[in-house]
């Protein structure tokens, strides 16, 4: 196959057509239309849905264990977030089917407040992605995918849960798919009393009271083709949950509680030729919630974010070796806090306008240069720019460089909170730089990428003389480290080996006070270990978090002390479609914390059932 026809099919891969002379075939059709070409210059790690199967928890416990980002958890199911290369959450961008879903208000997304299951896929990219996932991708971004594929028939799963702690989990899918017609929905229901307790030295023991939760989350996604080379879209999610709030000191203390529904919706109408592609998105997402003081009290405070989305993708090929890609994207805002955030009606409109150039001068070898304007009401945004290129040197070794300036415009809370907002704030802006080296030898394969940031006007709230809080340009943030991923698999008859063993070592410097930033751990070491034969399945999964500060002055008392966690499951299927699942986690009963006086679980059990119809 030559370099164009290769192209059209990578390229064209997103969408739920291929023309090669006028005779359609069927694909799979991916709502996020970029994160194929994405791939094509930057590692990004894909979780199945079958694999997010062995962290079913939530998603904080699957990317703590299957991805090499730091995750701070209030205890089990409570607030939670990530951090990548030793940045904040708020770097930390959330894509949900190509749109960037960080909340208005405070610029990053709560993990435990996004579903695990509905999704069929989940991407964990590190690194800068600005110019095309736009604001707070500057650590890195967790993609949400759904896929829709046609000419299946119908096809349907239940996965049911119970597990320790009275939690119970269970999940339904259902699809129907003909020559020209998709359909998909879901549903996930989660519930946990989260009563557990752990002995954290022998005159103490940590009960996690009133930290009971549950969510039910809704999809909903078709297709239609409405000629030989467009196509309609929809995809819509319902997110509705709450979560009470752990206390230290029993009835002494306030107990409180947290409530969330959020809604998005995506509306996609693509057009698919041999020489050009095109996608245009109106999407509206909303967010909801509700802060309780006392749970048996009245809204204490809380707030609704609305966005209004359009956007367009045009992809073109010149020619074999040149390809340009723009996206233009236009945002309406709107914000009301209630209670004590002191946030009124806000309107913010927004738009952006990138293009990308692709070059691929031999098939071994292939650029990308891309720049981006936004243009943020009342807010002065830099120019963005990223450049890549992949290079097959050999057969069995091959090299990837990106740089990138990537930035955060600043949340709702930032510039309107009632004391201590700060409307003369700049955005974060970074510049990065990462060389990937990827080694295949055999049945292994091996990535080793160093990296360095430099972040520059850093959002931060600090106490004033008044004596409250307040947000300003503040830090200087230099980040450097290094990635290494090292991979096996092997068959042999009804064998099948995997593995996939990670390191990570991250320093995150603050540079005006020289000194490490919090919970940005050293070290961090992840291991998944897969065996199969036949209809039996074992894996084993471990991790390693080396010391982490929680204060900004390197307090070694303070510090979370190292631990190593492992868990691990079995499952056997039966009559094909029937596929039952025994879980052990935290083997080695370890006390262990990602957040400061909250830890998690110690041994705990699940018990699955899946079928397949």
């Amino acid at each position: 196959m030559d370099i164009k026809r290769s192209l059209v099919l990578l390229f064209s891969s997103y969408g739920c057509f291929l023309f090669g002379q006028e005779k359609t075939i069927d694909t799979i059709y991916v709502f996020d239309n970029q994160m194929n070409r994405v791939k094509l210059f930057h590692p990004v790690k894909t979780i199945s849905a079958e694999e997010a199967g062995k962290n079913s928890s939530n998603l904080s416990e699957l990317l703590r264990f299957q991805s090499q980002v730091y995750i701070k958890e209030n205890g089990r199911g409570a607030v939670s977030s990530p951090s990548f290369r030793g940045t904040t959450a708020q770097q930390t961008a959330f894509v949900w089917n190509g749109i960037n879903i960080n909340s208005n208000f405070l610029g990053q997304g709560d993990i435990n407040n996004i579903a695990l299951f509905g999704y069929d896929q989940i991407g964990i990219k590190a690194g800068g992605g600005s110019v095309i996932y736009g604001s707070g991708a500057i650590g890195g971004s967790i993609h949400l995918n759904n896929t829709l594929d046609f000419n299946k028939g119908f096809h349907g799963s239940l996965f049911s849960e119970a597990a320790s702690f009275n939690t119970y989990n269970n999940f339904v899918k259902g699809s129907y798919s003909n020559d020209k017609f998709t359909f998909k929905v879901s549903g996930n229901h989660s519930i946990s009393k989260n009563d557990y307790q752990v002995e954290v030295d022998k005159r103490k023991t940590y009960s996690n009271d009133n930290g009971q939760y549950y969510n039910t989350n809704i999809n909903i996604a078709t297709a239609y083709k409405i000629a030989p080379h467009h196509q309609i879209s929809w995809i819509s999610e319902f997110f509705n949950g709450q979560q009470h709030y752990p206390v230290h000191f029993g009835d002494l203390e306030n107990k409180t509680k947290y409530e969330t529904q959020n809604t998005r919706s995506l509306l996609s109408w693509d057009w698919s030729t041999i020489k050009f592609s095109n996608s245009f998105k109106t999407a509206y997402t909303e967010e909801n919630f509700q802060y309780f003081g006392n749970i048996n009290g009245a809204e204490t405070s809380g707030g609704v974010g609305k966005n209004y989305i359009l956007k367009n993708d045009f992809n073109y090929f010149l020619n074999s070796k040149w390809n340009v890609n723009i996206i233009g994207e236009f945002q309406i805002n709107k914000g009301n806090g209630a209670g004590s955030s002191g946030i009124g009606n806000i309107n913010r409109s927004a738009g952006s306008i990138a293009g990308l150039l692709r070059y691929f001068p031999t098939k071994d070898l292939r650029f990308e240069a891309g720049i981006k304007k936004d243009f943020v009401e009342d807010i002065s945004s830099p120019v963005l720019l990223s450049f890549s290129g992949k290079w097959d040197i050999v057969k069995w070794y091959d090299a990837e460089f990106n740089f990138s300036r990537n930035f955060r415009a600043p949340s709702f809370n930032d510039l309107y909170w009632a004391q201590g907002g700060n409307m003369n704030l700049k955005p974060e802006t970074s510049y990065q730089f990462e060389l990937r080296n990827h080694f295949k030898i055999g049945d292994f394969k091996l990535s080793v990428t160093p990296y360095y940031m430099n972040i520059r006007d850093m959002i931060r709230w600090l106490r004033t003389p008044a004596g409250y809080y307040g947000a300003s340009n503040t830090n200087r943030v230099e980040t450097y480290g290094l990635e290494s991923q090292l991979e096996f698999e092997k068959k042999l008859g009804k064998h099948i080996l995997k593995s996939n063993l990670g390191y990570s070592y991250t320093k995150s410097t603050d540079l005006d006070i020289q000194k490490k930033l919090m919970y940005v751990p050293l070290h961090k070491f992840i291991g998944n270990i897969d065996y199969q034969y036949d209809f039996v399945k074992v894996y084993v999964q471990g991790m390693f978090n080396g010391l982490t500060y929680t204060d900004s002055n390197e307090t070694k008392s303070d510090a979370l002390d190292p631990y190593f966690v492992m868990n691990a499951g079995v499952s056997t299927t039966f009559f094909k479609n029937y596929t039952l699942g025994f879980k052990i986690n935290n083997i080695l009963n370890e006390t262990y914390y990602t957040m400061l006086s909250y830890p998690l679980p110690k041994r705990n059990y699940s018990l699955t059932l899946n079928i397949n119809f």
